[in-house]
């Protein structure tokens, strides 16, 4: 028996999340309501966004496997830290990997990639 993929928001460069065998692989998740909003703004933003497409999977960050966190500039890390600390709840951090990367679009300074169980 073939398990099936389930797809979210399906784009035609990508899908906002796919799901397979009962894990979630969200797309990189940036903010896009102030192209000039500050690292903390925007981390924040990508991790509402992150709680929102989680729960329209029937989801939710305790469930979080997996996290790689894109900084456009790792002087952004403690500020990134500060909403990243607030709001995974304790006894369910993921696995998390926080690397400086050239980000797509120029005024993004965090972009965050999940994989999660559903």
């Amino acid at each position: 028996m073939t398990a099936s993929i389930q797809r979210l928001s399906v784009g035609p460069r990508l899908s906002e999340a796919t799901v397979f065998n009962g894990i979630a692989f969200l797309a990189g998740q940036v903010a896009e309501t102030n192209e000039h909003a500050d690292a903390g703004v925007q981390a924040q933003e990508c991790l509402d966004r992150i709680d929102d497409v989680l729960g329209r999977l029937g989801s939710d960050k305790t469930k979080i496997l997996s996290a790689t966190i894109y900084l456009a500039d790792m002087a952004d890390y403690a500020t990134f830290n500060q909403h990243w600390d607030a709001w995974v709840p304790a006894g369910h951090t993921p696995a998390r990997a926080c690397v400086q990367a050239r980000l797509a679009r120029d005024h993004w300074r965090v972009e965050i990639s999940i994989v999660a169980a559903v």
